[in-house]
């Protein structure tokens, strides 16, 4: 087992045990297939949706009975953590890992996301399918565009002003940023609906039934807030909850690249390779599944991205003994430890943002 230290260092050339891997994917395709993890697991999932529904309707019991009460804010906390996971069924679904059927779980997908969850489940699937085909390579991972955060140098040496002095400790405000990131992802969702790209037809019947569905689903629940609590507390209602959803997402995704090799756009890698060494494990067995959504086997989903989550514990024995055999290296740590190494990694980044001219050794003794 290995852990990550924070770099930006690019992927080098393979070395000769690591051509090998190009061919030994589809040998380990083939364990594990005939050990049938690819097989779903539909008794799990509706288990958990069950679950998951009960917690729902205890939240919506607690709300009313509570009414005008700051507890109230407890159950906006636990709200956050229930559409996290209902994120997490929906990115499963998005994947096919759910139902047996196709068709069957991206309408399932729909209706997580956009119903419940009050997402765009078409905005994610074409982000998140891209990031699957090119982890953290430069010019094809949407995931490590320059946004609010920079994730690369060359990005971060780009910034000015308010936002320069904001990369520069971007790692140190990248937990307290995902406090927003809740809010984001509802605005980012129904702005990216609304945006015509080529070959799209801007109201297609698709868009139209999605944008009624997120339409819907955000405004009834805001209107339900200030209906039935004072100003000030729906909003405070409001601010606990995207503060706790978009904290949940962001730790939940954050660990599994951010700090991992970044490979330059003109690279090609075998898809083994390309999967494994920009992905990171999170230790931590059943229970750290159930809290991340199966997010911490991030190797084997990369690898195996319709496995059910039921059976990514026991594709990582098969991983792990793979990669060992043929050198590629296989990462895993705590999630305590992921996260350092993410501040980390976004400081190091951040630094490219500093002023050429401004020397430490100069600021030390203004300051001083």
């Amino acid at each position: 087992m290995t852990s990550a230290t924070p770099t930006t260092t690019v992927v080098p050339r393979p070395r000769p045990r690591q051509d090998a891997s190009t061919g030994s994917y589809h040998a380990l395709s083939a364990q594990v297939r005939d050990a049938g993890l690819l097989d779903r697991t539909p008794t799990f999932y509706v288990g958990l949706l069950v679950v998951l529904g009960l917690a729902l309707g205890g939240l919506v019991t607690g709300f009313v009975l509570l009414g005008d009460s700051w507890l109230q804010l407890l159950i906006a906390g636990g709200l956050g953590l229930v559409l996290t996971q209902f994120a997490f069924v929906a990115h499963e679904a998005s994947h096919r890992q759910v139902l047996r059927s196709g068709p069957a779980n991206d309408r399932l997908g729909r209706v997580l996301a956009n119903g419940v969850v009050g997402i765009s489940h078409s905005w994610w699937m074409s982000k998140h399918s891209r990031h699957h085909a090119n982890p953290n390579k430069i010019g094809k991972d949407p995931d490590i565009e320059m946004d609010t955060i920079s994730f690369l140098p060359q990005s971060a040496a780009t910034r000015t002003g308010f936002l320069a002095a904001l990369t520069r400790v971007q790692g140190w405000a990248f937990f307290p940023l995902l406090l927003l990131e809740g809010l984001n992802l509802h605005a980012t969702s129904v702005r990216s609906l609304l945006e015509t790209t080529p070959g799209k037809r801007r109201f297609d019947r698709a868009t139209v039934l999605e944008l009624g569905i997120l339409a819907v689903r955000l405004s009834v629940y805001v209107a339900v807030l200030f209906w039935f609590l004072p100003v000030g507390l729906a909003f405070a209602f409001l601010g606990v909850q995207l503060g706790v959803f978009g904290v949940y997402m962001g730790a939940s995704f954050a660990p599994n690249h951010k700090g991992m090799a970044i490979i330059p756009e003109d690279s090609r890698l075998d898809f083994l390779s390309k999967q494994v060494l920009t992905s990171r494990n999170i230790s931590g067995g059943t229970w750290m599944s159930m809290l991340m959504g199966g997010l911490n086997y991030q190797i084997e989903h990369h690898l195996f991205p319709s496995m059910p989550r039921p059976h990514l514990l026991r594709a990582r024995r098969l991983v792990r003994a793979h990669c060992a055999e043929r050198g590629v290296p296989y990462t895993e740590t705590t999630l305590v430890r992921s996260y350092a190494i993410v501040v980390r990694y976004l400081n190091e980044v951040g630094l490219s943002a500093r002023d050429p001219f401004d020397c430490p050794m100069v600021q030390r003794f203004r300051s001083v």
